[in-house]
């Protein structure tokens, strides 16, 4: 009888042993959640690139036009209505006209400018989906220009604004 009091004392201390044991297993641990491999970054392609830098300039240009046109059309619209109406020197009145050509010439060479960035974005397969943001800039300038040959200096700016927003909308769409 010993002997099978040792044998079922030994199983009983066994099996509470056992059941100890799976008591106090230490929980799994789940694994971190990986983290997505560092992005390479994707540069755009060259053209995009180069147009998004070509828009920069032009903005650049349109707004610092816009600001030193700001004070010199209230002035040339004065002086171009004393002109016509003859109370101008024909010396003042002369100086008056090459003011008015100079800035006539002066949008136009914006024009020129802006006329090939839409035409780029017109042509190149790459940037053509930006077409929208920037379409009707030439359009735009060729209303200013016809503002500053009727010698309305003050209502050719707002033309030259609604490009500054245009390029502005496509900056913000053009991937860097």
């Amino acid at each position: 009888m010993k002997p099978l009091k040792l044998i079922v004392g030994t199983l009983v201390i066994g099996i509470s042993l056992a059941g100890a044991a799976t008591a106090q297993k230490k929980p799994t641990k789940k694994p971190a959640p990986k983290k997505p491999a560092p992005a390479t970054k994707v540069l755009p392609p060259l053209d995009v690139r180069a147009a998004r830098e070509k828009v920069d300039i032009q903005l650049s240009n349109v707004n610092d036009f816009v600001t030193k046109l700001g004070p010199v059309a209230q002035g040339l619209e004065t002086a171009e209505a004393d002109r016509q109406a003859g109370k101008l020197s024909a010396k003042t009145a002369a100086s008056v006209e090459a003011s008015k050509m100079k800035l006539i010439e002066a949008i136009r060479g914006m024009r020129k400018g802006l006329s090939d960035l839409e035409s780029e974005f017109r042509t190149k397969t790459a940037l053509q989906k930006y077409l929208p943001n920037i379409q009707g800039i030439t359009e735009l300038v060729e209303r200013s220009e016809d503002y500053a040959i009727a010698s309305k200096f003050v209502a050719a700016k707002d033309p030259l604004r609604d490009i500054a927003a245009k390029l502005t909308d496509t900056l913000a769409v053009l991937p860097k």
